[in-house]
């Protein structure tokens, strides 16, 4: 076994988006590990709730108001290297994303690999 230093991403999506963001994340980078490209990992469907404040320009929803909606857990990794991270966030997840400020969280950690 071989650990590997990794970032683990995780970010929270609609249903009806999801494809369209795995589609964008694949097309900027190959999320290999081992000997497997596209590895993603995705949760059923849970809820997310946001109040968008005076400001924001919310794609779902009215400034003031509480919305709650459906939303999927996806998450993948990337070998930890900060330059690989930024493009992926830039280039590949949030112009993919419907949100104006998607929920994006970074871990570093290691992958094991045979």
């Amino acid at each position: 076994m071989t650990l590997r230093p990794v970032y683990r991403v995780t970010v929270f999506v609609p249903p009806a988006h999801l494809e369209a963001l795995k589609a964008g994340l694949c097309a900027v980078e190959p999320l290999a590990l081992g000997g497997y490209a596209e590895v993603l990992w995705t949760a059923a469907p849970g809820e997310e709730q946001f109040r968008p404040l005076a400001g924001a320009r919310p794609a779902q929803g009215e400034v003031g108001e509480l919305v709650r909606l459906p939303s999927v857990r996806l998450e993948f990794s990337l070998p930890r290297e900060p330059e690989r991270l930024a493009r992926v966030i830039d280039q590949g997840l949030r112009p993919h994303h419907p949100w104006e400020v998607p929920a994006i969280f970074v871990d570093e950690c290691w992958a094991a690999l045979p």
